[in-house]
């Protein structure tokens, strides 16, 4: 159940986003009542929008087109999250990858594959890659990293830092919403150069 509604939301990040993390000149112009829809639909996503109107003291029809704006400017998405404990993955963590640089970009393809990584970002500094992962107990962590990682190509180092406890979680979840990079051949060609 969790591995098909992440398979659905990565599938439709690579196909439905341009995904570079560098989106300083795509900013879109919100204002404060469209990030006051954005915090109560961050709170319950199925919030009628006939309550949301009569709290912000707006319409209806107003509040329908501001949410679609939203959406199709891809300011925000409505999804649902599941909680992994209660679907039995008890186990959280995040694995810093080191990866030769000729294989970056196959690499982060090949690992986004794997039903435990919940999401997975290239980055700078001592990691190229980060990945989110859940998994069922020890047993289940063990063989995702030495059936499925340390057989990927390309993986040079790994460093596993388990999850002890949450300590703050905010609604905007930043890097699990960030969008994944596609791969050369799924860029746009002025986006390759430098």
């Amino acid at each position: 159940m969790i591995n098909g509604a992440i398979k659905l939301l990565a599938s439709r990040c690579r196909s439905d986003y341009n995904c570079p993390m560098d989106q300083h000149n795509n900013k879109a112009a919100i204002d404060e009542i469209d990030r006051k829809i954005i915090e109560a639909l961050q709170i319950d996503g199925r919030r009628p929008f006939t309550k949301l109107a009569v709290e912000l003291g707006i319409s209806e029809a107003s509040v329908r087109q501001r949410v679609a704006n939203l959406i199709n400017n891809q300011v925000m998405q409505i999804v649902a999250v599941t909680n992994p404990v209660k679907l039995g993955y008890t186990m959280a963590g995040m694995i810093g990858i080191r990866v030769s640089g000729d294989r970056l970009f196959e690499v982060a393809e090949k690992i986004s594959a794997f039903d435990e990584v919940i999401y997975l970002i290239i980055c700078a500094g001592s990691f190229d890659l980060l990945a989110e992962v859940v998994c069922e107990n020890n047993d289940h962590l063990l063989r995702f990293l030495t059936e499925k990682l340390y057989k990927v190509e390309g993986v040079q180092q790994t460093e596993t830092f388990l999850y002890l406890r949450v300590c703050k979680q905010n609604n905007w979840a930043f890097l699990s919403q960030a969008r994944l990079l596609p791969s050369p051949t799924q860029m746009p060609a002025d986006r390759t150069k430098p």
